[in-house]
């Protein structure tokens, strides 16, 4: 971000150092295997583009949507690409808050100073991440020289690969078989965006509207950024629950209007991840044929507690709520799909005004109702 004021309100390149530093190792692999791991990943990825396309039926036959590149990473690979992301997409919000921050020289140093603390402190939030991202597909990816991207801003499908080794062995479930059920997945956000071609900008509309309605100080944000950090590294006692309780990063800088826009998100959110769990899990038993073991194990693990502290720092920085988001997203998919059809689910890509509710979410009847039988009397 352009320096305002003599500083940024974060040093990337530190937080990109320090994340890189702090991550954890990653599995042990000789690098014969590494190459087949990253040739067969790359191979998976291709070949879902089909499998995909045929079970969501989301691109008519001999269109071609927009091309956006997969890339195989490592964990350091992750933290470059998704600080590119962050800075882009936080841009206005680190601007504004940056214009309110003290003028002359003293506001200066505190912004200097500050800038490296939030550095490191983004740092080590992302090395916590890194570790445990098996895919992503960036919506919001700044095309770089070492991260090629979409045009115009479009997106890129990352695939982390000490990440995917490290869970199948864990859960000692067929590496080839795992390998390709986590490319589906991550291949149908990247139908989701590219066949549906407003909803990218639809989506970072919310997301700009919701920076937008931030109004808090930057003394605020830092505070609850290091919060976060020092319960990652262990400086806050565990079970010591401030007066926010166990609310998220996200929920602790609320206004009212931005809980009426989280909604909106949090319901889209929902949306593609149901989605792509769903359609991992229909096309996995033609192509995937431990499909059944693979999803009870990845469940158990899902569920299953990593400790107190682990515990404490997902739920701040709301990763909890993304693990509801599979849940309940992929019980509206199955609930629409098993009553109306797959092509009568896809009416769900028309326009942001058939996207599902919250309360739709949960109620996909509702959803139904309001998007089938108004539409077809």
């Amino acid at each position: 971000m352009t320096s305002i004021g003599g500083a940024e309100m974060v040093d990337w390149n530190l937080a990109v150092a320090t994340a890189i530093r702090l991550v954890r190792p990653g599995p042990e692999i000789s690098r014969e295997e590494a190459r087949e791991v990253v040739a067969e990943l790359r191979r998976h990825a291709k070949a879902s583009e089909e499998h995909v396309r045929s079970f969501t039926r989301m691109i008519p036959e001999g269109a071609e949507p927009e091309d956006t590149p997969v890339l195989v990473v490592d964990r350091a690979g992750w933290i470059k690409a998704n600080v590119a992301g962050f800075r882009e997409l936080l841009r206005p919000l680190l601007a504004k808050m940056q214009d309110r921050r003290p003028g002359g020289p003293g506001g200066a140093v505190i912004g200097a100073v500050g800038g490296k603390v939030t550095g490191v402190e983004v740092g080590m939030l992302l090395s916590f991440l890194a570790s445990r991202v098996l895919g992503q597909y960036e919506t919001f990816a700044p095309a770089t020289r070492e991260f090629p991207a979409g045009a115009d801003g479009g997106g890129r499908l990352l695939l982390v690969a000490p990440n995917i080794v490290h869970v199948e062995r864990e859960l000692e479930v067929d590496p080839h078989d795992f390998r390709l059920w986590v490319a589906l997945h991550e291949e149908t956000h990247r139908t989701q965006f590219t066949g549906v071609p407003w909803l990218r900008d639809h989506l970072q509309g919310e997301i700009q509207s919701f920076l937008d309605e931030t109004d808090v100080d930057p003394t605020t944000l830092l505070e609850r950024l290091r919060e976060a950090a020092q319960s990652l590294a262990g400086g806050r006692p565990e079970g010591e629950d401030g007066e926010d309780g166990g609310r998220s990063l996200v929920e602790l800088v609320q206004t009212p209007g931005q809980r009426e826009i989280l909604g909106r998100l949090t319901a889209v959110m929902s949306l593609l991840e149901g989605h792509a769990d769903y359609v991992m899990d229909g096309v996995g038993p033609e192509v995937v044929s431990s499909v059944a073991e693979i999803r009870e194990k990845f469940q158990q693990r899902r569920a299953r507690s990593a400790g107190r502290l682990d515990q404490a720092l997902r739920r701040l920085l709301g990763l909890d709520a993304k693990l509801r988001q599979y849940r309940d997203g992929e019980r509206f998919v199955r609930a629409v799909v098993d009553e109306v059809g797959m092509d009568g689910f896809n009416r769900v890509w028309t326009s942001p005004n058939t996207l599902p509710t919250k309360a739709e979410i949960a109620k996909p009847a509702d959803w139904i109702a309001r998007v089938h039988r108004r539409a077809d009397s």
